[in-house]
């Protein structure tokens, strides 16, 4: 569990520099710090924001699609899972602030806890600074997810977590190995794993190409 004074490497992470760092503070506490004020409410908030800010994105980008597709897409973008797999991109696992006993439960792996951080994180920025600054937050961090167009169909990284989920596992974790070629045409290799399960490595144009073949690879192994 890390201090406060982290605060300044949790916003160079983000990309963001909180004006008032109690927001911040406030969105990496979990409930069971009795005493102190939880990310509840900034969870509440943010998971608004963060679904007019997608919703809007959507509607402008894919203009040509109805409303069922749409909401397809939508769902994908703001479901747990994908939340849960933002704030372990941004390590941001390593930092929430609650009691030696949650932790020692592992409560700041649950994808639950890491979604609601997510969300958190994103309702301190409004908070703090407004729709601009969340929606510039948001635009930044999902844009490879949106780039990739999630679709309606079940993708490997879905299928790898509901193989973890059935088995009460931990979320599988992706991890950059390198990136190598020029800014306009990088290549990526990540690592797909599961704690105590196995990892597979696949490279890609892209984070998320590269971390659904890996997914896609570490799925065949543990099938068989």
């Amino acid at each position: 569990m890390q201090a406060v004074e982290d605060i300044d490497a949790i916003e160079s992470l983000l990309g963001y520099s909180f004006k008032k760092k109690s927001w911040l503070e406030q969105a990496l506490t979990h409930p069971s710090l009795a005493g102190e004020l939880s990310y509840q409410r900034l969870e509440f908030l943010g998971d608004r924001v963060l679904g007019l800010v997608i919703a809007t994105w959507l509607f402008a980008d894919y203009s040509d699609e109805d409303e069922g597709l749409l909401n397809r897409r939508f769902s994908s973008l703001v479901r747990g899972e994908t939340l849960a797999e933002m704030s372990l991109s941004l390590t941001l696992d390593k930092y929430i602030r609650m009691t030696p006993a949650a932790q020692g439960e592992d409560t700041h792996k649950k994808i639950a806890v890491l979604a609601d951080i997510c969300e958190a994180v994103i309702g301190a920025i409004y908070s703090d600074s407004g729709l601009i600054e969340a929606e510039k937050f948001i635009r930044t961090h999902w844009a490879d997810l949106m780039r990739e167009g999630p679709s309606a169909s079940k993708d490997a990284k879905t299928m790898l977590q509901e193989w973890a989920q059935r088995r009460t596992l931990y979320l599988p974790c992706y991890s950059e190995i390198s990136r190598t070629g020029p800014a306009h045409q990088p290549v990526f290799i990540i690592e797909a794993s599961i704690e105590g399960y196995g990892s597979a490595q696949a490279s890609g144009t892209s984070k998320q190409q590269a971390q659904q073949e890996a997914a896609r690879l570490l799925l065949l192994e543990l099938e068989k």
